[in-house]
C-alpha cells in the first residue's frame, strides 16, 4: 500500500489530512469499482480516534457502502472527485475525527447493524490542485466531511460512510 499521506496541524489547532497524490478522477462507474477495490484493503483492520481513544474497525461491508451509497452517487464533480481521493486518508481521517455526534437507529434495514446507533465525526482532508501548464502543485483546497460509524449489537463501532463533503470557503493552502 503505497500512500502519500500526513496529518497536518492549521494554525488555528485543527487537524487535516493531507492527501498528496490524486489517484481517482471519480467520474466514471468503472473507477468507482477500482475504488472500492482499494479500500478492501483496509477491511478487517482497526484505527484508533485520537482524541477519545476509540477503536473503530473496517468491516466487509465499507467499502461497498463507501463507493456505491445515494450519498456518493448524487455528488458531482470536484466532490466526487474528492471523495474518491479522500479514501486514500481512511487511517488518518479516522485518527483525526472529532466532535462526536450519536443519534439513535431509524430505518429498519440497519436493525442488526447500526443495533446500538450511529456516530458522525468532523473530518478535514486537503487535496492539491495542479497547474493545467507547468503540472506542479499551486495550492490545496480543504474539504470538511461527516464520517459516519455504525454502533454494531457486537459492541464494535465500524466505518460505514463519508457524508456531507464540502470544500471549505477560507483560503486553500498555498504550496
Amino acid at each position: 500500500m503505497d500512500r502519500n499521506v500526513n496529518i497536518i496541524t492549521d494554525l488555528d489547532g485543527k487537524q487535516f489530512v493531507l492527501i498528496n497524490d490524486i489517484r481517482f478522477k471519480g467520474k466514471n462507474r468503472e473507477e468507482w469499482k477500482e475504488i472500492e477495490e482499494y479500500l478492501k484493503q483496509y477491511v478487517g483492520e482497526f484505527y484508533e480516534i485520537s482524541e477519545t481513544a476509540e477503536k473503530i474497525y473496517i468491516s466487509s461491508d465499507f467499502p461497498d457502502e463507501y463507493a456505491n451509497s445515494e450519498n456518493r452517487i448524487k455528488l458531482k464533480g470536484k466532490l466526487s472527485k474528492a471523495k474518491a481521493n479522500a479514501s486514500q486518508g481512511i487511517p488518518e481521517l479516522i485518527q483525526i475525527a472529532t466532535n462526536e455526534q450519536f443519534s439513535d437507529n431509524t430505518k429498519e434495514k440497519h436493525v442488526q447493524d447500526a443495533k446500538l446507533g450511529w456516530y458522525r465525526y468532523d473530518v478535514r482532508f486537503a487535496l492539491p490542485v495542479y497547474n493545467d501548464k507547468s503540472g506542479k502543485v499551486e495550492r490545496y483546497n480543504i474539504y470538511f466531511a461527516n464520517m459516519l460509524v455504525r454502533h454494531d449489537e457486537d459492541g464494535k463501532k465500524y466505518l460505514y460512510d463519508l457524508l456531507g463533503i464540502k470544500k471549505e470557503t477560507s483560503s486553500p493552502l498555498e504550496s
